[in-house]
């Protein structure tokens, strides 16, 4: 049985050189084309395809806003993005979106007929060296979250209770409720395992908090 797919991209030389790649292999079928991320939707809706194979730069906005929609539309289809963007961050916000792949647009052919075969059975696929790229970005990640907890307005919180603010007056100068500051002190302390506020502001100290207090 044949892997059907849709090729979206905004350029039409891609799109036919796509489906002459896809269409030379016996086991997948080219079921349609589009050129804008609305066309996509469409498209998908109608022939509901084993896979979409779309660029991540679409005119109007980026491919990756567009895929909750083609998976509402089309809920068995998996999603490969293709792309010129070698970026981590592109990778990671695809894979958040719903997509299944993400493969170069300077990837052999070889390559992109594996990725289509890949998401088709169900598999994830990265290009390799991208894919160590990517866990490489999130382990250091990982290492910044552990060493520094607090987010940025934790931090801002705790700072303002070093300098002696009361929840009501943190409360007023960040503009949010009572409750949320006590919940942000709450937090700080739990994460950072502190009881007092001398252990507060002694933290505050120790990571250079306070030097920021009059600018």
């Amino acid at each position: 049985m044949s892997i059907t797919v849709l090729i979206v991209d905004d350029h039409a030389v891609v799109r036919s050189g796509l489906r002459l790649l896809l269409e030379a292999e016996s086991d997948i079928d080219v079921v349609g084309e589009a050129g804008t991320a609305r066309e996509a939707v469409f498209e998908a809706r109608s022939s509901k395809p084993d896979v979409v194979l779309m660029d991540v730069a679409m005119p109007g906005g980026s491919g990756i806003d567009v895929i909750p929609q083609l998976l509402h539309e089309a809920p068995e289809t998996k999603i490969l993005m293709l792309s010129m963007q070698d970026d981590p961050n592109y990778v990671r916000q695809a894979f958040e979106a719903g997509a299944s792949g993400y493969v170069l647009k300077e990837a052999a052919d070889a390559e992109v007929v594996a990725a289509v075969r890949d998401v088709a059975e169900g598999r994830s696929y990265v290009n390799p060296a991208l894919g160590a790229r990517l866990v490489a970005a999130e382990s250091e990640a990982r290492k910044r979250a552990a060493a520094d907890p607090l987010s940025d307005r934790e931090r801002e919180v705790l700072r303002l209770l070093a300098l002696g603010h009361t929840n009501q007056e943190i409360a007023k100068m960040l503009y949010i409720s009572v409750r949320t500051a006590e919940t942000h002190r709450s937090h700080i302390m739990q994460k950072l395992n502190l009881r007092s506020r001398a252990d507060l502001v002694r933290y505050a100290l120790a990571n250079g908090l306070l030097e920021t207090a009059d600018g």
